[in-house]
């Protein structure tokens, strides 16, 4: 049993600290090659304003496209690069008119590791893989490259839109954007028409997305879309696009990107058709010297695209208000059944009485351990039993010291110990239920800390970040867990008169403090107070009933051997 208790705790500290780093990739030596994006260039800061309409050459007022459409188009072209920005109350965005594109996206509300406002763009990438909102086209480009060209910028009235607008006189681009005050949704419309034609095309965001100062930020970036007609959400890790883009298409409620706690997608209205094409962009972070695989999409498809854009925090309330099928974002996994009402559980109790997220895992966990204690008491009570029964149980082991595995006779004292338990109503599995029922939900706190925003950035006490280690040089935490587990130790009746594992269990403490170091200070509170919770609950029990006593097992009697011969 403690052997098997033991290589439980082993695979669980290998998945979830382990397998981020077996899957991770080797990046390839160069991007893949893409039959879509053109290459932008990096833009030069210049002064907010508006820019009027520049003076178009003779040679350029054509009506080439006019001789089909019998439409004259006028050629539109800004002279110098431009930078603009909105401010909304929870966004700062700084547009560029060179390409018409975004250059930076600050979520006001919202801070990053450092504590400045989070910013989501990779403004390190834009030589490499362009800047958000450039433009992408299926085959060949039209000569007039919208990446690198100064688009006439227009903002709104209100100073919370902005229209761009590009010609040749052959080929016509224009993109608009429209903010709401306190919403993160934003209305987006872009049209692009060559010769008279809508030209199919897509809006690409690339080089990563999200929270890039938290570690491995590249490992919680992805894809995703969610597809009306299967009834499912797909999600694309980067590395599954290394040998190049990989398109799917649909009629999609929601595309775009992803990182643990943030969001940027598309969101057609009644999921109209969508393609999106997600990318593999090898990208060396800060500070490192291995290139990683950061994630990139390209959404669109049609020459005229117009959908709300939904940017922000994966917030279940603001994504339910944008549209119901976006809560699909937040994935709380296998363990939704546990994960999802312990976050609404944890939602209320912080709502209505702690006002604390902290002291709101510690509540909803000595909640969860009331609920359990009749479980444990049973458990417990086998376990007393267990203890009393050691003796018997040493006897039946000496019998058969010495035999191998593979001997026929283990099969007896296999059959004499199950005989011995069966005898006092003893499950020998027992004691391991308190550790069973706990784990389950151990993995639900663990995926509502991955995945809840309200949880990021939480304090509590000296804790300053809910969803991450302590920052202390010494965390307080997974060291008072020791103390307390060791502590549950000497309360818990012995169910095992070996002294090898014995002292294997006297080393869980010390493993399972190994493990909880690195993770997220909500997860080691809840372990830590459910270890309180059961010294409590095993004095209790101590003090409640004694040892029951366990009557000797008569060896059986066997018949005295006559001397002398038969006559």
């Amino acid at each position: 049993m403690e052997k098997r208790l033991l290589l439980a705790f082993l695979l669980m500290g290998a998945v979830l600290f382990l397998t981020p780093y077996f899957y991770q990739p080797e990046p390839p030596a160069a991007p893949p090659e893409e039959p879509v994006a053109t290459e932008q260039a990096q833009p030069e800061q210049a002064p907010e304003s508006v820019a009027e309409p520049a003076a178009v050459p003779e040679a350029q007022t054509a009506t080439a496209s006019g001789e089909e459409s019998g439409t004259a188009l006028e050629a539109t072209a800004a002279e110098t690069e431009e930078n603009f920005t909105i401010e909304t109350a929870v966004y700062r965005i700084v547009f560029s008119n060179r390409g018409a594109v975004v250059k930076s996206w600050v979520l006001t509300q919202y801070a990053d590791s450092s504590g400045e406002p989070l910013e989501l763009v990779n403004r390190d990438v834009f030589e490499q893989v362009g800047a958000p909102f450039s433009l992408a086209y299926n085959g060949t480009s039209p000569a007039l490259d919208a990446n690198s060209a100064l688009f006439v910028a227009t903002k709104t009235d209100d100073g919370l839109g902005i229209d761009f607008q590009l010609s040749n006189g052959v080929t016509s681009y224009t993109k608009s954007f429209r903010f709401q005050q306190d919403q993160y949704v934003a209305d987006f419309v872009s049209e692009v028409s060559d010769s008279g034609q809508p030209l199919p095309h897509y809006i690409v965001w690339r080089g990563g997305f999200g929270d890039l100062s938290v570690a491995n930020a590249s490992t919680k970036q992805h894809s995703l879309y969610y597809d009306l007609t299967e009834n499912s959400l797909t999600v694309n890790d980067p590395d599954e696009a290394e040998d190049g883009p990989i398109t799917a298409s649909g009629n999609y409620s929601f595309a775009g990107l992803e990182d643990a706690y943030f969001a940027a997608v598309a969101v057609p209205s009644n999921g109209a058709s969508l393609s999106l094409r997600t990318f593999s962009d090898p990208i060396i972070p800060e500070g490192e010297e291995k290139a990683q695989p950061h994630v990139g999409a390209a959404i669109g498809g049609a020459g005229r695209l117009a959908f709300p854009v939904f940017v922000g925090p994966k917030d279940l309330d603001l994504l339910k208000e944008v549209d119901p099928q976006l809560q699909q974002i937040v994935d709380f996994g296998w363990f939704e059944i546990l994960a999802k009402p312990i976050f609404l559980a944890l939602k209320w109790v912080d709502v209505n009485w702690t006002s604390n997220y902290g002291w709101a895992i510690v509540l909803l966990t000595i909640a969860i351990n009331t609920v359990m204690f009749p479980l444990k008491m049973t458990s417990l009570k086998s376990m007393k039993k267990m203890s009393a029964l050691q003796p018997e149980v040493k006897k039946i082991q000496e019998k058969y010291t010495g035999l191998s595995m593979r001997d026929p006779k283990k099969q007896k004292q296999n059959e004499e110990m199950m005989a011995l338990y069966q005898k006092h109503g003893v499950n020998p599995m027992g004691g391991c239920l308190p550790m069973v029922l706990q784990i389950p939900f151990f993995f639900a706190f663990y995926k509502v800390l991955t995945v809840a925003i309200e949880l990021r950035g939480a304090e509590w006490l000296w804790v300053a970040d809910l969803s991450q280690p302590e920052t202390l040089a010494i965390r307080v935490l997974p060291v008072a867990m020791v103390v307390s587990q060791f502590a549950m130790q000497k309360l818990t009746p012995a169910t095992s008169p070996n002294p090898a594992q014995q002292r294997v269990m006297y080393m869980m403490p010390l493993m399972m403090g190994f493990i909880f170091y690195g993770m997220s200070s909500g997860l080691v509170l809840y372990w830590l107070t459910s270890n309180v919770v059961g010294v409590g609950q095993q004095l209790i029990i101590n003090k409640m009933g004694k040892t029951p006593e366990i009557p000797a097992v008569k060896e059986p009697e066997t018949k005295p051997k006559r001397k002398g011969r038969r006559k």
